[in-house]
């Protein structure tokens, strides 16, 4: 009872708390626009002020579209627990507020602000909206970001709460998905992949009891996905953190934006078939939702950058010294990439490919090491027998071909550890237009060949290379079906392969919402979408058709059958007896669960048991 009470009398004290309006000084976005006068700068019209002046009617409007905010200084640490705000009275007005984000700090330029919380649905012309913070932490300053284009345009704010430095015991997510929010000194943009940026980042996650922060450096990354509206980035921390769980402890990390896949997850399922392959190194990669200086970006895969490292690309890390006897042998980390003519430190190999040398990096690598890899790489294309490592190739090759991945070969990484003459192919990396989401290739199954052989994009001499190895080798074909048969046997199936996409679904559910609200693109075709599907879950389905199907054709492809297990001996003892539809296929077992063929008529006496589709059964013969 005691405790009880005790519990009672807490929740009244929070309720009472939260009821207490806060007030301080008013800060934010300086210059507004006067609408009255052709849409001019202001400092008089329209102002900040008006966004904590009771009058519903009036309201604050910014200059600039985008990155705008306005707020409070409370002048000391206060535990906000409750968020109000209405929008601006005009037609345009209630949707205007849609993913405005409030955010607690406690330095003046907000820095290190963390997200307090994200309006998910349109305002009410008029009237206060009210929203619950649960974040136990105190700060200082507060303020609302309108969302992107708006020029903030919001009425009236409100925010409640007590004093108090409070705690990190419990911080706000905006979904179910970690939380990485990056401010950027002087509230701009990464507009390049050569201008790293002042930052700082926060990143929320295990419900809110984890927070991880850090000093960093941000840039734009990628190739094509630079150009699309919602950027993909590249973060550098100031000190080494295993980010999210990850294995590797290091100080990049990328930002992956998937804004040509719908699912948000065909990254995933590439690493998943990665792992399943046993490549020596899968990238980690897990779902987070993305805040920039306030601004809310989308749903993003934080995943490994392709470094070495030793929970990454394991190789020896040379140095400038490494230019004689085995110290110049290795390691290096190479990629065949047909955008390797737009980077510094590369070369054409002798048939014509470009490639990036990775590692050494561009400003440490010396001549004698620059021209060591460049021999190599023109000895492994000459005569790949004596060099190239036909497993990690071969294993990269069925997770492009199993995907459906236009790209396999547009680039291909390859390393080379120090002391051993063998090239090693790998990490996989790159699938945004896998699983059929290609316009040029679609619909994949369709076909009757090879993606990389029948409209996939090759650089270089690579489609020629990958022919050596998969079409004219018998040895290297007879090792290609071995490890299709040994993946499947250890498990790979459509159902379960399908479990897989439906627990990312589930997953990305609630992230997936906001996402298709700040990226209103569902039901419009963007990079090489072959066609749009009108939903996510339709987009999610047909990932889901696609490997119901690719599967098979993999297994038909390499002349491969494939024999589903017995059920587990524990499981047969208490099985029911089974009625066979001799119409239809099915695979008999011994009672110890040894293949017995698919004929029950030539088998001697004894029980065996039967699955036929999904069921399973016993039958006697002759007992």
């Amino acid at each position: 009872m005691k405790k009880s009470i005790t519990i009672i009398l807490t929740c009244l004290a929070i309720t009472t708390w939260a009821d207490d309006k806060l007030t301080g000084t008013v800060i934010g976005t300086e210059q507004s626009v006067d609408y009255s006068n052709t849409g001019s700068p202001s400092a008089t019209v329209n102002t900040r002020y008006m966004a904590f002046d009771g009058d519903l009617n009036t309201f604050f409007a910014s200059w600039e579209r985008s990155f705008t905010w306005v707020g409070l200084d409370l002048g000391e640490s206060h535990v906000v627990t409750r968020v109000g705000w209405s929008p601006r009275n005009d037609g345009l007005g209630p949707g205007r507020v849609v993913l405005g984000v409030f955010e607690g700090a406690d330095s003046p330029d907000f820095m290190d602000a963390l997200p307090l919380y994200i309006i998910t649905e349109q305002g009410v012309i008029g009237q206060m909206s009210y929203a619950d913070v649960n974040c136990s932490r105190g700060f200082r300053y507060v303020r609302y970001v309108g969302p992107s284009d708006a020029r903030c345009n919001i009425a009236e704010l409100e925010f409640y709460g007590h004093k108090g430095a409070g705690d990190n015991s419990h911080l706000a997510q905006l979904t179910n998905l970690p939380v990485v929010t990056i401010h950027i000194k002087d509230n701009i943009e990464p507009q390049d992949k050569v201008n790293q940026l002042e930052s700082f980042v926060s990143i929320v996650s295990n419900n809110g009891a984890q927070l991880l922060t850090d000093s960093a450096l941000t840039r734009l990354r990628g190739n094509a996905s630079m150009s699309f509206p919602k950027k993909p980035y590249r973060i550098k921390f100031s000190s080494k953190h295993n980010v999210l769980g990850a294995p590797a402890k290091a100080k990049k990390w990328t930002l992956i934006n998937n804004y040509g896949d719908k699912t948000l997850m065909r990254n995933q399922l590439a690493f998943e078939l990665s792992r399943r392959l046993g490549m020596p190194y899968t990238p980690f990669c897990t779902y987070v939702d993305v805040l920039m200086n306030g601004e809310y970006k989308g749903t993003y895969q934080l995943c490994d950058q392709i470094e070495v490292q030793k929970q990454r690309v394991n190789i020896t890390e040379m140095t400038p010294e490494d230019n004689s006897g085995e110290a110049l042998t290795g390691g290096y980390l190479i990629e065949a990439d047909a955008y390797a003519g737009d980077e510094t430190s590369m070369f054409w190999s002798q048939k014509g490919t470009g490639v990036t040398i990775k590692s050494p990096e561009e400003d440490v690598i010396t001549p004698e090491q620059n021209a060591y890899i460049e021999n190599a790489y023109n000895f492994m294309e000459a005569d790949w027998k004596q060099s190239l490592d036909p497993v990690t190739f071969l294993k990269h090759f069925l997770v492009g071909e199993v995907s459906g991945n236009t790209d396999t070969y547009w680039s291909v990484y390859f390393y080379k550890h120090r002391g051993n003459d063998t090239i090693y192919t790998g990490p996989v990396w790159d699938f945004d237009l896998a699983f059929d989401n290609d316009q040029r290739i679609y619909p994949v199954n369709s076909k009757s060949d090879y993606i990389y052989r029948s409209g996939g994009s090759t650089t270089g001499y690579m489609k020629t290379f990958t022919d050596q190895l998969v079409i004219k080798d018998a040895e290297s074909r007879a090792l290609l079906k071995s490890l299709w048969a040994k993946v499947r046997e250890e498990g790979l199936t459509e159902d379960n392969f399908v479990a897989y996409i439906d627990e990312q679904a589930e997953l990305l559910m609630q992230s997936q919402k906001l996402n298709f609200m700040r990226w209103d693109i569902m039901n419009t075709c963007v990079h090489q979408n072959p066609r749009t599907w009108g939903s996510y879950e339709a987009e999610v389905e047909n990932v889901r058709s696609y490997m119901r199907t690719r599967i098979k054709w993999m297994d038909n492809k390499l002349g491969y059958i494939y024999t589903p297990p017995a059920p587990p001996e524990s499981a047969l003892q208490d099985m029911p007896a089974m009625t066979i539809d001799y119409s239809m296929p099915y695979q008999v077992f011994t009672i110890t669960g040894q293949n017995a063929g698919n004929d029950i008529n030539i088998l001697s006496q004894g029980v065996y048991i039967i699955r036929q589709g999904t069921a399973c059964g016993k039958v006697m013969i002759g007992l």
